[in-house]
Formats: structure tokens, sequence, C-alpha cells
């Protein structure tokens, strides 16, 4: 009943997590702020268990620990709730900084094209809107509820983890808590298919459905600027996750079948505590017991710092996951840039490959273990088999990205002939520099020859087919497309997508992903199973707790703020508010996109497996002497951490 609990809880708090990495782009637009800062916004949920991982996991264990999950899970769904809310308080999302969304003039008249005398009332637009609205930018500092929210789901989130993982090590009948925690993790890959697939289903709405009128609304999931309604899902993650919460606390804090190998230790624990309580009345002074619970926990933590064997463990589990969680932030980025796919697509493949390709690795790696019934060295080395193949899988990235996107006054000059030297000193050309354009406007266009247009304008058009979709741009000078006239030469409202082999690199890029994941989840339970069984029995909770506050630490909170911060450098236009602040960045250099991306992945995994050589290799050192099933190492370690 716990393990089925546990999961229903595990699939809630991994649904939560799963929305925030779905809708983080989505996120980073509509607040208009950088990747790094998205990446803070991210790393919230690490900050909040980082907070209090330590002293839950130590204390916890000496609690009622069903009930003290359940609180945390009620947490996490108030949480998640809490980063909905500023949907509800915000004006409505403005795509651009010439749309007025609460009038119905989303129309071409805001598409400036070139015409010589729009030239003062743009000028005038600009100031006025600069003038009278800087100061009353809806929403500006809004992204702080959203980060807040997820320091909440962070902090609720603590609990489940180290207590869970150590209850069922607890009272599992000997040899199968290896295989529970294969259960546990696989069933915790369901809430990331639900999540990944519901935010495919959310990212194909408007983030202001149900409040205007969709037909005004000109650009489509395709565009950049394309914002979905990402604060449904944090709804129903919320809603989930205090569901999730009522069971545990009609769950009993020691089941009355301790595990048989370790009844004598049990029982030796159980007269230690008995003579503590009697101890305690004698006490002149009742502070000495808060005093002796801190000095243990000190005692306690220095004890699996000084382990020589669990440090090398963790820091090689902590740069993988940092490559993990650094990739998995800023994957459906890359895919949109990349391949030219939309938030709603990524999420659903994300949802219906990767994921269960994990969660099958996972249940495969519990069951291994189990089956063969490996030794610890034999643990670590089949955790060191599986991170390797999902190393040489990664490096097939570098061989599936796609050219640079043509895009004009960015990758290529504006009569589309010569690639451009830098994105930022590309001039304008015959065809459109007596246009007086606004360089900073951002209303990309697809022209007949293939290379898209920041504006209208600047693709030198000079009408447009009014308010029908699409919408068409005719006598477009800067289009060039031999064999006809120059009267025909037009553009149609959106990027240009991607080349059939761009789309045939995503299919093979796909199947990479579903097997990279495949081997990492393979050895999700070896880390697991080699974190409580590297350090002495009772202090397996702290030592999962310790292992999860380095891991969120490191990995969830700065793995994605650097990787969005290199990610950021590789940006070639940024959008910008009414005030002329930088908001969040409108295209990338696709291919310096990729280089970025996957060489920090892959050296951030090249060092995680050089500390699994030498964890194997100092294992290897300590049992020799005797190497023996599973679980007799297992009491081998527990008898030498006792003497």
């Amino acid at each position: 009943m716990f393990l089925a609990a546990l999961s229903f809880s595990h699939i809630a708090r991994t649904l939560s997590s799963s929305i925030m990495k779905s809708s983080i782009t989505q996120i980073e637009r509509r607040f208009g702020i950088s990747s790094s800062l998205a990446g803070l916004i991210d790393g919230g949920f690490d900050i909040g268990n980082c907070l209090v991982i330590l002293f839950v996991s130590y204390f916890g264990s000496k609690l009622h620990r069903p009930k003290i999950i359940g609180i945390g899970s009620f947490f996490t769904g108030i949480g998640s709730i809490f980063i909905a809310l500023p949907h509800f308080f915000m004006g409505y999302y403005r795509y651009s900084k010439e749309t007025n969304i609460n009038s119905s003039e989303n129309s071409t008249s805001t598409l400036f094209t070139c015409l010589i005398n729009q030239t003062l009332s743009l000028n005038r637009t600009s100031s006025e809107i600069v003038g009278k609205g800087c100061g009353k930018e809806p929403g500006s500092h809004m992204w702080i509820y959203v980060f807040v929210g997820n320091v909440i789901c962070g902090i609720g989130e603590t609990p489940i983890m180290p207590l869970g993982f150590s209850y069922i090590d607890d009272f599992a009948k000997e040899g199968h808590s290896s295989f529970y925690v294969g259960i546990l993790k696989g069933m915790s890959a369901i809430g990331p298919i639900v999540g990944f697939t519901i935010g495919s289903v959310f990212a194909k709405m408007y983030v202001d459905i149900g409040y205007v009128d969709l037909s005004t609304i000109r650009i489509t999931p395709k565009d950049s600027r394309w914002v979905g309604a990402w604060w449904l899902g944090f709804l129903v993650s919320g809603l989930l996750s205090i569901i999730s919460s009522i069971p545990f606390f009609f769950l009993p804090q020691n089941p009355n079948k301790p595990q048989k190998g370790r009844q004598d230790l049990v029982f030796v624990h159980v007269l230690k505590t008995n003579e503590e309580r009697n101890q305690t009345p004698n006490l002149p002074n009742r502070g000495k017991n808060v005093t002796e619970n801190v000095t243990g926990f000190i005692q306690s933590l220095k004890s699996i710092l000084v382990n020589p064997r669990y440090i090398l463990l963790i820091l090689s589990i902590m740069l993988h996951l940092s490559s993990l969680f650094g990739n998995f932030t800023y994957i459906l980025k890359y895919e949109e840039q990349q391949y030219g796919r939309t938030a709603s697509q990524g999420n659903l493949l994300l949802g219906l490959t990767t994921v269960p390709c994990m969660a099958m690795g996972m249940y495969l790696g519990g069951y291994v273990i189990k089956k063969f019934q490996l030794t610890l060295s034999g643990i670590a080395k089949f955790s060191f088999f599986s991170a390797t193949i999902s190393f040489f899988f990664q490096l097939s990235h570098f061989a599936l990205m796609c050219e640079n996107k043509s895009v004009a006054g960015l990758t290529v000059s504006y009569d589309g002939n010569n690639p451009g030297a830098s994105h930022l000193e590309v001039p304008l050309s015959y065809c459109n520099s007596e246009c007086n354009c606004d360089e900073s406007q951002w209303e990309p266009v697809c022209g007949n020859n293939g290379i898209t247009y920041q504006s209208p304008c600047l693709a030198g058009c000079k009408s447009s087919s009014g308010n029908k979709n699409p919408i068409v741009f005719y006598d477009c000078p800067c289009v060039e497309v031999p064999g006809l006239r120059s009267r025909n030469y037009s553009a149609s409202l959106g990027e240009c997508p991607r080349s059939d082999a761009c789309a045939r690199k995503f299919y093979i890029y796909i199947i990479m992903q579903a097997l990279i994941y495949f081997f990492f989840g393979l050895g999700g339970p070896s880390n697991i199973i080699l974190t409580v069984r590297l350090v002495q029995p009772e202090l397996k909770s702290l030592a999962v707790g310790f292992h999860t506050m380095l891991l969120r630490s490191v990995g969830g909170l700065l793995a994605p703020i650097y990787f969005g911060a290199l990610i950021d450098r590789t940006c070639m236009k940024w959008s910008s508010d009414s005030c002329g602040r930088q908001g969040s960045c409108r295209i990338y250099n696709s291919t310096l996109f990729g280089w970025f991306y996957y060489s920090l992945t892959v050296g951030l995994i090249f060092l995680a497996l050089v500390l699994q050589i030498i964890l194997i290799y100092a294992m290897k050192k300590k049992y020799q002497e005797k190497e023996t099933s599973f679980s007799e190492n297992g009491r081998k370690v527990i008898h030498e951490a006792n003497l």
C-alpha cells in the first residue's frame, strides 16, 4: 500500500516537474525574460529542496515518515497552483510592440510595409509608447511569483524521495528493495508522459484563451512569439498533488514486518532506543535532547562526508545529472531552433518516445540487479556500462545538426546573395534602404526565395492581402526569384520552414534521444542502491538527502542557469518592450546553439565517466577479498559499519 501511495505521489510530483520543463519556453516569452533567468526560475524548485533536504532527511526518519511525505505532497500542490496565479493578475499578452490586444486592430494596419508616408506616424507612435506606457508595462516582474511558487514546490517535494526510499529499504523483503525501487522509478515516469502530452495540448491554446477574440490573433504556434496556455498545466498538477497526499495520513509509521535479514540489527536498535528513553527523565535539562540531536546530525553528516566511495559516487551522479537537467530544460527550445518544431510537437514527442524509453530502462535496470544478484562492484560496473553507451549516442548529435537559417539581415544580406559576416552589422540594401523601416521590429515573413525577413518593410513589400489569413505581401523587391517578374515577388507572414533534409535528421535525432534516455534510465536504480549501500544503514536517509541536496544545488539549480547563459550568447535577435528593455530572444544562431548545447552536455558526462572508473577501482580494492551475492555483500557493509 505504501508503494502504491508513493507511486501516485511520484506521478504527481514528476507531472509538476514536467509541466515546468514543457512550459519554460512559454514562460520565457510571456514574461519577456532571457534563457538564463528562465533557468533561475526552473532552478527555484531546487532552491526550495536544498533549504530543507538535510534536516528533513535526518529528522524525518525519526518521525512518522508517511505523514511527513503527505504534508510534502500537499505543499507541492499549493506551490503548483501558486505558479499559475500571475496569469489572472497580468494584462493581456502583447506579442508585438504595435499590438493593442484590447482592441480589434490586430490587422495588417499594424504590419508596416514599405511606405514613405508612414515614417512620421511610426516615429510618433514609438515615442508616445515610450513616453506614456513605459512605466505601466503590465506584469514586468510577475515572474517572481512563478519563481516563489516553484520554491514552494521544491520544499514540498523534499521528503518524498529520501524518506520514501529509506522506508522501502527498511521494510521490503531482503533482495527485493532494488526491484521495488525500479518499479517506483518506472511508475514515476508516467508523470512526465502525461505532463508532456497535456503540455502539447495546452501549447496549442493561446495564452489568453477565453479572454480575447482568437480571430484577431495573427500569429500561430509556429511563430517564435507564440505563447500557449502555460498556466493550465500547473492548475492540473497542483490538484493531483493535493489528492495524492491523502493516503499517507492513513499509513502506519512502522509496519510490523521488518526485513528478516536485519531483525537482529533492528532489535539492538530498539534496545538502544529504549535505554535512551529510560535515561531521558534523569536529564536535568530537557534541552540536552535537542543538543544531542544536533550533535548527532553533525556527526552523521561528517561520517558520510569522509566516505571516499560515497563522495566519488555522488560527484559522478552530480555531473551526469547536471548534463541531464541542463539538456532537458532547453530541449524544446533546441528542437524549435534547430529543426523548426513547435512547442506542441516537441512536448508530444518527448511524452510518447523519450520518457517511456527511460521508464523501460528503469524497470529493466532494477530487474537485472535482482535477477543476477549483482555485487556492489557489479552494480557500479553496470551503472558505468549504461552511462558509457548513453555517452556514445550523445556524440551522434553533432552529426545531426542542420545548417543555419537564412534570415535576411542576420545570416544573409537583404538581397539574399551574400552571407552576413556579422548579424549585428548587416547594412540595408537598395531594396529597402528608402523604406524607413524600424529595424527593431520582429514581424517575420517568408519570401518566395526561401529567405526569412524580419518584417514586411525590410523585405521592401509595398502592399498586402489585407485581413485574410494567411496574410500575403506583394511587390517585395528584396525577394528575388529567378524567372518571375518584379511585381510577383511576394512573402507570406511567418518564418520559412526547414528543408526536407533537416526534417529527416530530426527523425534520426528522436531515435537517438530515445536510446540515450533508455540507457540513462537503465543505470538509475543502480545509483540509488549504491547510495544507500555505501553508507551505514542508519544513515541511509541522510545519505540520500545529502545526495539529493547536492544534485539539486549543483545540477538542478546551477545547470539550467549556466546552460541558459551559454544559449543566450547565440541569440541573434532580442525582443524589447515599450520601454526599450531587452526581453526574450526571437531567433538564435542554430548552428552555434547546437555546438554550445551539446559540447557542454558531452563534457559533463565525460567527467562523470572518469569518476565512475575511479569508483569502480576503489570498490574493487575494498571488496576484492570476498565478493559474494548482492544480499551477502550488503550484510558485510552493515557489519563493517557497525564495527
